[in-house]
């Protein structure tokens, strides 16, 4: 009789352990459901998709006469729509210029991600942002190598977008404590 008790004990224990299991298995699966279906905010990046022109206006540093360029700058939804990627072309500084962004907003963490490479450099800048709804648009804080200086430096970036046909980017860094716009782009579809 204690065998038969211990054995039908054992089998309870198996059986809930099952019941528990099943159901964190199916909350995870939830969870990862969440996490990787795109909502209203990849839809919202999706909406600048295509083909772009570009006017840029860059200072070297505070105080300086503002350098102006063009290019043209191509948007796409990669990935099943949960990523944006973005090339960059144009000529800066007598050289030609190719950039290449990636833009993500994760479910997790409520936040837009940013990665940036181009051919005027060897790192990586990355940059975390959150909706401005006061601006229409994203802003980033982040950093970035500073070759100059041998050290790390913090940047903002700002994207206010106007309206389907056009949006602008502000690029901010630090010089000396202080900050100062260093770029800004308008990009107005082609």
């Amino acid at each position: 009789m204690k065998t038969l008790y211990v054995l039908a004990t054992a089998i309870g224990c198996l059986l809930t352990a099952n019941i528990a299991a099943a159901q964190m298995d199916s909350a995870a699966h939830k969870a990862w459901m969440t996490y990787m279906t795109p909502g209203p905010e990849h839809q919202q990046m999706a909406q600048t998709e295509g083909d772009w022109t570009t006017d840029m206006t860059f200072w070297k540093g505070p105080g300086a006469q503002p350098e102006k360029a063009t290019g043209s700058c191509t948007n796409k939804m990669i990935m099943g729509g949960r990523y944006q990627e973005s090339r960059f072309t144009s000529n800066m500084m007598d050289m030609p210029f190719e950039g290449l962004g990636t833009t993500a907003y994760d479910n997790a963490r409520k936040m837009y991600l940013n990665t940036w490479i181009d051919n005027m450099g060897t790192g990586m800048m990355m940059m975390e942002g959150k909706w401005d709804p006061v601006i229409n648009g994203i802003v980033y804080h982040g950093k970035s190598w500073d070759p100059v200086t041998q050290k790390m430096m913090d940047l903002r970036q700002v994207i206010k977008f106007k309206d389907a046909n056009n949006y602008n980017l502000e690029m901010y860094r630090m010089h000396n404590g202080k900050e100062f716009k260093e770029m800004e782009i308008a990009f107005k579809r082609k």
